[in-house]
C-alpha cells in the first residue's frame, strides 16, 4: 500500500503547485488589467488564453455586471484556497493513512 500512498501525496504535491502556479497567473492578469495593456503581447495574450476560460465560467455563473467592477479573479482565488485547503490536504492525509 505504500506505493499508492506515495502516488496519492505525489498527485497531492503537484496539484497544491499547480493551483499556486495558476493563482499567481490569476493575480498577474488582474493587475495588468489595470494599465490598459497591449492586447498584441506575447505575454498579455497568453495571460488571457490561460485565465479567461475559468473567469469567463465564473462570469456566466455568477453575473456580477451591475456592480461595475469585475470579481470573478476574486472568486476563482478563493475557490483555490478551497481546493487547496481542503481537497490537497485530505488527499494528503489519506495518504498518510494508508501508510
Amino acid at each position: 500500500m505504500f506505493i499508492m500512498s506515495n502516488f496519492i501525496e505525489a498527485v497531492a504535491k503537484i496539484l497544491d503547485v499547480g493551483l499556486t502556479l495558476y493563482m499567481w497567473i490569476i493575480i498577474i492578469r488582474a493587475l495588468i488589467s489595470w494599465v490598459n495593456p497591449d492586447p498584441y503581447n506575447p505575454i498579455v495574450m497568453f495571460l488571457y488564453r490561460i485565465t479567461e476560460p475559468v473567469l469567463s465560467l465564473v462570469r456566466r455563473w455568477i453575473p456580477l455586471r451591475g456592480l461595475g467592477i469585475d470579481i470573478s479573479p476574486i472568486i476563482v482565488i478563493l475557490v483555490i484556497i478551497f481546493l487547496q485547503s481542503f481537497l490537497v490536504k485530505s488527499m494528503v492525509q489519506i495518504a498518510i493513512h494508508l501508510k
